[in-house]
């Protein structure tokens, strides 16, 4: 899962430009000063950290190398490989490659891990150069965001997140987002240390308190029991809704939602009011942590109209 960092909200957009030779280097510890941290008092300064063993180093650099020279001396590029200088990657707490990260002032402002693809990276210099994507662009990160998300990529959601979330500060629904990778790959700790970044005015967004529903859920999914052990007693009494009513919470506790949304169904539809309508409360809980444009939320909301109304 990739670390996400802050851009630097004062960078100028208009910055000098780098000569066409200079674009891009090989750098080393020694000469990092030289080449990285006072360049990037005048021209932010992209570091690409390396070795030769890594496959998905091979895929980004080539990449990275184009998208700094398509921004016509915008931005430099320093290649260290880390195999032959070591240090610099240590002191920035690198703990695997590729790792970029974007230098301004002198200072690390933005960065990320893992091989992008070009469309992604052209985006990550534009916010270096004050040129940051507008918000199609940024609905686009949110909508691939999700359906990696939905498929099980928490590396492609977290990237595209961060993205989101760099470009576009004051919109809750990227750190909610993050919030939610960290929440489906079992970190509800991390979960709720990224909801902190929320402005308090911003807490009532709809996605941030589908976050808080999904942690509210998982926390209560702890106490239920294993979801193998669930399956053997129901299938020995298939008629024991609290049981059921156990192995969706269960189901919760594991991100798998459609699941527990099934499971609750079985219950409504053999017992609508079952324990004063404790099964429909909790799949409405169920399809607000999901969120209400999920495929989720969307199919079972229409499941339950047909059975209320049918």
């Amino acid at each position: 899962m990739s670390e996400f960092f802050t851009t630097n909200p004062d960078a100028a957009p208009s910055a000098p430009q780098a000569p066409a030779g200079d674009l891009v280097k090989d750098g080393s510890d020694q000469g990092f000063m030289a080449d990285v941290v006072e360049p990037s008092k005048e021209i932010p300064v992209i570091v690409d950290f390396w070795a030769p063993w890594c496959g998905p180093c091979r895929q980004l650099g080539p990449a990275i190398e184009n998208a700094v020279r398509k921004a016509q001396g915008k931005v430099r590029l320093v290649k260290i490989n880390i195999d032959e200088n070591p240090g610099i990657a240590g002191q920035l707490q690198v703990k695997s490659i590729p790792a970029v990260f974007a230098f301004k002032d002198g200072q690390p402002v933005d960065g990320f891990m893992g091989a992008l693809p070009e469309s992604q990276i052209k985006d990550f210099i534009k916010r270096l150069t004050g040129d940051g994507p507008d918000k199609a662009e940024i609905d686009a990160m949110l909508t691939r965001a999700e359906d990696s998300l939905a498929s099980g990529d928490l590396g492609g959601a977290a990237q595209d997140f961060s993205l989101a979330a760099q470009s576009d500060p004051e919109n809750p629904a990227p750190i909610a987002g993050m919030a939610r990778v960290f929440l489906a790959g079992g970190e509800a700790d991390k979960a709720k240390e990224v909801l902190q970044h929320i402005p308090e005015d911003k807490m009532s967004d709809p996605a941030v308190q589908a976050v808080l529903t999904a942690l509210k859920l998982a926390e209560e999914a702890g106490e239920a029991g294993e979801v193998s052990e669930l399956e053997q007693k129901l299938a020995d009494n298939p008629g024991d809704h609290e049981t059921r009513f156990e192995l969706a919470n269960a189901l919760v506790g594991k991100g798998d939602l459609q699941g527990a949304t099934d499971q609750l169904f079985l219950i409504l539809e053999a017992e609508a009011e079952w324990e004063e309508g404790k099964a429909k409360a909790r799949l409405l809980e169920v399809f607000e942590a999901a969120g209400f444009a999920s495929p989720v939320a969307k199919a079972g909301r229409r499941r339950l109209s047909t059975m209320l109304f049918s």
